[in-house]
């Protein structure tokens, strides 16, 4: 099964060794986002002429503009590759063997190297709101409202609705390799999905609105997990209804840590008598 380079966090692309067919797309890819930025550099030294002072002054700004340049050069460029790669061969979903043979799993290949470079260059923006911008132009569906920079995420095949978060190391998966077989199926997420630190979600999930998977946790190839549940375990079970989304919760969790406090205190007031009853005074 493919994993992620780190369950640190991130980065979000796939582990797919570059085969040596395509690796004319991956350095070109590195190659003009480079080149982008040295144009940028050499156009600002020769229209603007800064002297010294100014040049360190705006150095910090103009590093910033440049990698977001290389970040735009690298996803409009990998939008046309794949458009043209995608005029040749569509992905489908289906079981497919993982042999160079296979037509399918030979352009997921392609596919996911193109995808390489900008989904790795993206990951290291401090605003996790590129992640989101990145899987739209690869046609994921997605909102900026979605918390997915701490996880790992494929990307094609997947539907996000709206306030999802993804926990750190967590891997929502369409596409998986088991032994000689290659899976590609679509992953739905519908709306106010909570995913556990450390889980995975195997391809052909529907996870329905408001369902939790807990941490640590794995949801089988094609499961579906129902609306309002919280789910535990390898493979993910029914734990128990998610509360959390009731109204009125707010006043609920008042009441509890109001109770909580007071029995503290209560608790703290008898350790203290006992302990002025076991004082000897002299």
């Amino acid at each position: 099964m493919s994993v992620p380079s780190s369950l640190k966090v991130g980065p979000n692309t796939t582990l797919l060794l570059v085969k040596k067919r395509y690796l004319f797309f991956y350095f070109f890819l590195i190659w003009i986002s480079i080149f982008s930025i040295q144009f940028e550099f050499w156009l600002f030294w020769k229209l603007y002429d800064p002297k010294f002072i100014h040049f360190l002054v705006f150095l910090p700004l103009l590093i910033f503009i440049m990698y977001l340049t290389s970040i735009a050069v690298s996803l409009i460029f990998a939008k046309i590759f794949l458009t043209v790669v995608n005029l040749f061969h569509k992905p489908r979903e289906g079981i497919f063997l993982r042999h160079k043979s296979d037509k399918d799993y030979r352009y997921w290949c392609l596919r996911s190297v193109i995808k390489k470079w900008p989904l790795w260059i993206s990951h290291k923006f401090p605003f996790p709101f590129m992640n989101n911008i990145c899987l739209k132009m690869f046609g994921i569906r997605t909102k900026y409202s979605n918390s997915l920079f701490e996880g790992f995420v494929d990307t094609e095949f997947i539907e996000f609705g709206k306030n999802i978060v993804i926990g750190q190391g967590a891997i929502v998966q369409s596409a998986v390799i088991i032994g000689n077989l290659f899976i590609i199926r679509k992953t739905i997420i519908e709306d106010n999905v909570l995913i556990g630190a450390q889980s995975v979600v195997m391809p052909g999930t529907h996870m329905k609105k408001n369902s939790i998977l807990g941490a640590h946790s794995l949801i089988t190839i094609g499961q579906e997990i129902e609306e309002n549940w919280i789910y535990l375990g390898a493979p993910a079970k029914k734990f128990k209804e998610n509360v959390f989304i009731e109204d009125g919760l707010e006043s609920i969790i008042e009441k509890y840590f109001k109770e909580r406090l007071i029995s503290e205190i209560r608790t703290d007031d008898l350790y203290i008598v006992r302990r002025d009853k076991d004082i000897k005074i002299e």
